[in-house]
């Protein structure tokens, strides 16, 4: 069993007993887990009228002002069924979500209303948007875009992504996990919109957010030639939800000995791979060989171990790798 280490303490592993335990700290920590640019609805109201479902809550998500989403929240312990709880739950979600658009609408902003740091939060949002109030806001989010959902679980499994494959409804897993010592307790989980909010908090970062268009994926030779350049596609990508409309571009990173950015396609269009929660990426033709992005000898730790977003414009006037991210 995993374990943590700090001050010379060491922290085991806390086995949740109670899905309502495990919300408790999702909700209080939900600012840490989805970020600042959200607002987490803690709201439990039954939706639905031929099939009927209660959602953990619900989230919106303003990462991107300008496209603001909302997200169903489904707080779960992997000991629960895959398929027959989670799975059947959020198929649940989405045949309801579209008969409720109304209710889902009134209750939360009633909600929203009703706690006044939710609505200051809500309405700073709103300015930098396009919309003139909340109303409004949740009008777009409820009846003029697609709602997605996020899992948020202990332990994600394969069995889970398999059978989260399967759902129209594109959806995030967010793995959330507590290590105690005694009565001092350390939780470990993955951040909504990772990729995103790590540009945004970068201190150095010039880059906006809603310019984000191109994602950066490290490439070995052998699968370079292959997928990249033979068969114009890459695969087995973790994407966000909120970034799988405005990708357009995928440029790759060819490793050691190489170590530069040499190539770049235009996407033609995102799916699922296979029976998992990640995407394949087609490109709209051969890639397009640039002059090389060159990682910077001195520059430790700089080369992508993982995909990573950036936009357009700054890969085509970048001079080194490290101006491709900043």
């Amino acid at each position: 069993m995993e374990r943590l280490l700090q001050n010379n303490k060491t922290y085991t592993y806390y086995d949740y007993p109670l899905e309502s335990e495990f919300e408790k700290v999702i909700v209080e920590n939900s600012d840490a887990i989805f970020g600042k640019n959200t607002i987490y609805v803690d709201i439990k109201k039954r939706i639905g009228k031929s099939i009927l479902t209660i959602p953990d809550g619900y989230l919106i998500d303003y990462t991107f002002p300008s496209n603001p989403r909302l997200y169903i929240i489904e707080n779960e312990l992997s000991s629960h069924d895959p398929f027959k709880h989670i799975g059947s739950q959020l198929l649940k979600f989405a045949i309801s979500y579209k008969d409720s658009g109304f209710e889902i609408k009134s209750f939360i902003k009633n909600h929203i209303a009703g706690d006044s740091l939710l609505k200051e939060k809500i309405l700073n949002a709103i300015k930098l948007s396009e919309y003139k109030n909340i109303d409004e806001l949740l009008e777009a989010l409820i009846f003029h875009k697609p709602v997605a959902s996020i899992v948020v679980i202990d332990k994600s499994t394969p069995e889970l992504e398999n059978v989260l494959s399967q759902l129209t409804m594109d959806t995030d897993i967010l793995q959330f996990q507590t290590f105690c010592c005694e009565d001092d307790k350390i939780h470990k989980f993955d951040p909504f919109n990772e990729e995103v909010r790590d540009i945004q908090e970068t201190k150095f970062s010039k880059i906006d957010a809603s310019d984000l268009n191109t994602i950066v994926v490290p490439a070995q030779l052998q699968g370079f030639k292959e997928e990249f350049m033979q068969n114009n596609r890459w695969y087995a990508i973790r994407i966000s939800a909120s970034m799988l409309d405005r990708i357009k571009y995928i440029a790759a990173y060819q490793t050691a000995p190489i170590s530069a950015i040499t190539h770049y396609a235009e996407i033609s269009r995102i799916e699922k791979w296979e029976n998992t929660n990640k995407y394949i990426l087609y490109f709209k033709d051969k890639g397009t060989k640039i002059n090389p992005i060159k990682l910077e000898s001195k520059k430790k730790g700089a080369a992508p171990q993982a995909p990573r977003y950036t936009s357009f414009a700054k890969l085509t006037s970048a001079k080194n790798l490290s101006e491709v991210f900043i």
